[in-house]
């Protein structure tokens, strides 16, 4: 039941970053005064000259097909790759935490899904034991 959910969640981080990706910003986040616009247009909205958005669509694609995987024939190297890739993402998702709250006071409705969509499937996978 547990790779379910975050399969589930998965999905649903998978749509927010599409939004992100594929719709002008000006459609997804509302007029320049929203923090969505704020976060989305700052310069932190790049990671070596790529969107976040397209990074995150990628990685947690892979990460998607992989826990479906995991889903239809578990194996170890399936679940640590989960855990790796979940691990890393929480760690950047602390980190654009910290850069909404603190840095831009500004929040994306997106990104926060992202965000605590990654940290949770992550307390997902290691604190609920496999069955």
């Amino acid at each position: 039941m547990k790779y379910k959910s975050i399969l589930l969640i998965l999905a649903i981080i998978i749509i927010a970053s599409t939004i992100l990706s594929f719709i002008p910003i000006e459609q997804a986040c509302g007029p320049k005064d929203d923090g969505c616009y704020t976060v989305q247009s700052s310069d932190y909205e790049e990671t070596l000259g790529v969107k976040n958005a397209h990074l995150g669509l990628v990685a947690f694609s892979v990460l998607f097909i992989i826990n479906f995987l995991h889903i239809k024939k578990p194996t170890k190297q399936k679940k640590q790759f989960l855990i790796l890739g979940l691990s890393i993402g929480s760690v950047m998702a602390i980190y654009f935490l910290i850069i909404q709250f603190f840095v831009l006071n500004a929040v994306c409705k997106y990104c926060m899904i992202t965000d605590i969509g990654t940290i949770l499937s992550l307390g997902i996978i290691l604190l609920f034991k496999d069955k």
